[in-house]
């Protein structure tokens, strides 16, 4: 044996064998220490009554349909329901108005325009932009050009003017 060895074995005193010991010898603190009854469990760990499981119907035929005209009656309600909120919707909504910033009159005629997509929609649509669409300037469907009033405005410069949208409710006052 080293030294240190023999000098712990010198130090600690001579303890019997684990094999020869039993369970009070070793551990009397703990079977002292052991209560005599279980203690109770809390009333969370207790698992709790299962709940009666509703009795499954046969599948019939009957019973089938049954399910099939509860199904479509619900669906007929949703229905409704999701036309009526739509409808709801759509009274709430505010129309399509142009913000107010740039509003074009028209030289010639005198008319203002609300927009300047407006401008050319409404002169195309009138038949004012003819020998204009006749030299194909706006494309081969001009009411599919989204930038007419460019094109309209780069071939009529002094035809059209910018107001303001407090401008031309003075404007529309003073007419009325």
């Amino acid at each position: 044996m080293s030294k240190k060895k023999s000098a712990i074995k010198a130090v600690e005193p001579s303890t019997p064998e684990p094999e020869n010991l039993t369970l009070e010898e070793t551990k009397p603190e703990l079977v002292e220490s052991q209560p005599t009854h279980p203690e109770p469990k809390p009333p969370s760990l207790t698992p709790a009554p299962e709940p009666p499981k509703p009795e499954k119907k046969p599948l019939t035929l009957n019973y089938l349909n049954q399910e099939l005209a509860l199904l479509k009656k619900q669906l007929q309600e949703h229905a409704t329901l999701i036309s009526q909120l739509q409808e709801t919707l759509a009274r709430k909504r505010k129309p399509p108005a142009s913000n107010g910033k740039v509003q074009i009159k028209d030289k010639l005629t005198g008319k203002i325009y609300k927009s300047k997509n407006n401008t050319y929609q409404s002169l195309l649509k009138s038949g004012e932009l003819k020998e204009l669409v006749d030299q194909i300037i706006f494309g081969d469907i001009p009411e599919k050009n989204t930038f007419g009033w460019y094109v309209l405005n780069r071939a009529w410069p002094d035809r059209f003017e910018e107001v303001k949208a407090e401008e031309a409710h003075q404007a529309e006052d003073i007419q009325l």
